[in-house]
């Protein structure tokens, strides 16, 4: 997968809470730390993203979204 932003995280995916309409996934990146985005619960369910997937978190100044391979 290509994208263009260069402020890109790898980690593996901690927990996955999905509701109706949003889900959070929190991810511990290969940094010290967790980071947690909100991203809609139709985008977990087309990336099949669950508990111990390697992701990527893409961070742009006005959002954090989750990538997969």
């Amino acid at each position: 997968m290509k994208i263009s932003a260069r402020n890109k995280l790898g980690g593996n995916v901690v927990s996955v809470e999905k509701g109706k309409v949003a889900a959070i996934v929190k991810v511990e990146i290969t940094s010290p730390g967790t980071l947690t985005a909100m991203i809609t619960a139709e985008s977990v369910d087309d990336m099949a993203i669950k508990k111990g997937d390697k992701v990527s978190v893409v961070i742009k100044s006005t959002e954090v979204m989750i990538a997969k391979e």
